[in-house]
């Protein structure tokens, strides 16, 4: 099956495109550390938080009176101790610069802040790739809702019917549906495909490559 109407893809980030869940953990737990915190964090339990806004990861591991502030900026100063912990996923890079190379539109959406989005994205070569990055914004809501993926067609003048977001989590389906796109959910990230199935994305696909079978290209 193939959808040519498709001119914008927009990636999630972690569980997407880079495996990052141990850089995130070990950068998670440092922070708590160095702010007095020592709870026993179950790592399987962990990961199946990992795509919503911290506020909410903190309350799913117990967390939740803290000075939020100072949390993000130990947790941002130290996230790049742990980069290393983190690789692209196979067939990322072929499938961003064929995507590049076909005349399509691609873009970010992370719930990571703006600017360590990008930081990111520089240090895997990422941004090479895309016409925006899309982090998270002061004033813009963020993933499920449909705004920032409404944010991203407007900059980049591409209609929402014209656009698949491709994700790993709920957050990234529900904001495709949200917004009236096509969506794509990933089975090798931090959701089982059992937990896809439950949002009935229009497509699902074992490894990023499959996109480029979707969107018909040779």
């Amino acid at each position: 099956m193939t959808d040519r109407q498709i001119k914008l893809v927009v990636f999630d980030l972690d569980g997407t495109l880079i495996n990052s869940h141990e850089t995130i953990y070990f950068t998670f737990t440092h922070t708590l550390k160095e702010l007095g915190y020592f709870p026993k964090i179950d790592k399987q339990k962990f990961i199946k938080l990992l795509g919503f806004h911290f506020n909410e990861i903190l309350e799913g591991v117990g967390i939740k009176e803290i000075n939020f502030d100072k949390f993000i900026n130990i947790y941002k100063n130290h996230y790049f101790d742990y980069i290393n912990k983190s690789e692209i996923y196979p067939g990322v890079i072929n499938t961003l610069a064929k995507l590049k190379s076909n005349g399509f539109k691609t873009a970010l959406l992370t719930t990571k802040l703006q600017d360590q989005a990008e930081l990111v994205c520089a240090h895997f070569k990422l941004d090479l790739y895309f016409n925006l990055i899309m982090g998270r914004r002061n004033g813009i809501a963020h993933k499920p809702s449909a705004e920032p993926l409404k944010l991203i067609c407007d900059e980049l003048g591409v209609a929402l019917e014209n656009v698949i977001i491709v994700g790993d989590t709920e957050l990234d389906i529900l904001c495709g549906k949200n917004a009236g796109s096509k969506t794509c959910a990933v089975t090798y990230g931090y959701r089982t495909y059992e937990d896809l199935l439950i949002y009935q994305s229009d497509y699902v696909i074992n490894s990023i490559d499959e996109i480029i079978q979707i969107l018909g290209v040779n």
